[in-house]
């Protein structure tokens, strides 16, 4: 038999009740209650039947006993008359009183015991029930600022970062989580706003390339008296052009690859590295007039050796392409407080303090005579900063006060049992 899918009945599916913290807080402080209310309880019962199981005072048996036949000794209430010299009859009669007494007092101190009981067993369940409402009404208020976050983190979404909770009331621990979750939102603001203008400049940065290597390839094909000469250099530059847009995208997975961390550390020789580094880029000082001098001393770092090597060369490149011509750049490695250290400084033209956060931002470039837009492309310090926190490593720049700058990079060294937390400049660097 063939059933449409339509003639199907929905399934219900069914979903366990939750229980919210608020319910678990209630149940906690009506558990905690009722438990202390009956170990008070029985306590207090414990004590009320010791007291009451005492025998009754039998001193007056005693007196009656020793007073002399037919004296005048003291006779119990309610006591039958017996012979004054019969000392037996006197016995058997105070010990028959004695008995029945006793019966009347353990029937009345059961009953008070049992009264006992059952109005403790009222009370205990009133103030159980008291204490749930009570206890309900003291976590929704403890609560409330949780149903703030959450319902501000539901609200909260990209372009409303800007968003913040601002919690009032004393300074306990829900209001630190408060000020946690605004820093948290702080941060995050200031990341997609680094991210768009990254994306922004990225998008320029590929543009111009392109629309470079279009014009190019656009006037050689409409000039009606192209030579083989002018075509040559127009294919000559796009080809350039091509090469500028290559050497971008590098950077850019470089920047990316730096940004996604590392998985595997491994020693390597920062002194050899530093040197190599120096080594390849000597025909180019050279060139620019500039002197390169090293002070190394032994110093081995942990982290991805490749990716140490394009912070070295980026810094070294930097110090050369922003310099004076016979200017200098000092590059100095060694073993710092435990870890080991490489330091760049260039002379060159003067940076203001105040400017050295933006040097270290993609696409950021300061002013004309730094910027040298013809050879970098605004990443090289950018690249140096991720490689730095992929790596966990200290860094620090300060302008030179005759001009130029210093930058300290320490790396975890292989003695370090865990990276150690990144130092902060004396200056922001981000």
């Amino acid at each position: 038999m063939l059933v449409a899918e339509d003639d199907k009945e929905p399934v219900a599916t069914a979903h366990p009740a939750r229980r919210t913290v608020r319910a678990r807080l209630t149940l906690l402080y009506g558990g905690l209650f009722l438990v202390s209310g009956a170990a008070l309880l029985a306590i207090t019962y414990a004590l009320v039947r010791h007291n009451l199981g005492a025998d009754p005072p039998m001193g007056f048996r005693s007196d009656f006993l020793s007073s002399p036949p037919g004296g005048d000794g003291p006779v119990p209430p309610g006591a039958p008359q017996v012979p004054a010299d019969g000392r037996h009859e006197r016995v058997v009669a105070i010990d028959l009183l004695s008995a029945q007494a006793q019966k009347a007092l353990a029937r009345q101190r059961a009953d008070v015991m049992h009264q006992l009981l059952v109005n403790s067993g009222i009370a205990l369940g009133l103030m159980a029930v008291a204490s749930i409402v009570l206890g309900w009404i003291v976590a929704g208020r403890i609560l409330r600022p949780l149903r703030t976050i959450t319902a501000m983190a539901r609200d909260i979404s990209a372009t409303s970062l800007h968003r913040r909770l601002a919690l009032d009331g004393p300074s306990d621990e829900l209001k630190e989580l408060g000020d946690t979750f605004d820093r948290l939102l702080g941060r995050l603001e200031d990341s997609f706003q680094a991210q768009r203008r990254f994306v922004a400049n990225a998008s320029h940065e590929l543009r111009t390339p392109l629309t470079r290597q279009r014009t190019l390839g656009q006037v050689a094909l409409s000039d009606p008296e192209a030579t083989v000469e002018s075509l040559r250099e127009a294919h000559e530059r796009i080809l350039a052009a091509g090469a500028q847009q290559e050497r971008l995208i590098e950077a850019l997975l470089t920047l990316a690859r730096s940004h996604a961390g590392i998985e595997v550390r491994r020693p390597f020789d920062l002194t050899e590295l530093a040197r190599e580094v120096v080594d390849a880029r000597a025909a180019e000082a050279d060139l620019r007039t500039v002197t390169i001098r090293t002070s190394t001393a032994a110093a081995v770092a942990v982290g991805h050796r490749p990716l140490a090597e394009r912070l070295v060369v980026n810094l070294v490149d930097n110090a050369l392409r922003h310099n004076t011509p016979h200017g200098e750049v000092r590059v100095t490695t060694g073993i710092v407080d435990g870890r080991a250290v490489l330091t760049v400084a260039n002379t060159g033209p003067s940076v203001p303090p105040d400017a050295i956060e933006q040097l270290f931002q993609p696409f950021q470039r300061l002013g004309a005579t730094r910027a040298a837009r013809t050879e970098g492309l605004g990443l090289g310090l950018s690249i140096v900063q991720a490689v730095a926190d992929a790596h966990d490593a200290g860094l620090t720049a300060s302008a030179r006060p005759g001009g130029g700058l210093t930058v300290t990079v320490a790396f975890p060294a292989t003695s370090d049992p865990a990276p150690l937390p990144r130092r902060r400049p004396p200056l922001p660097v981000r």
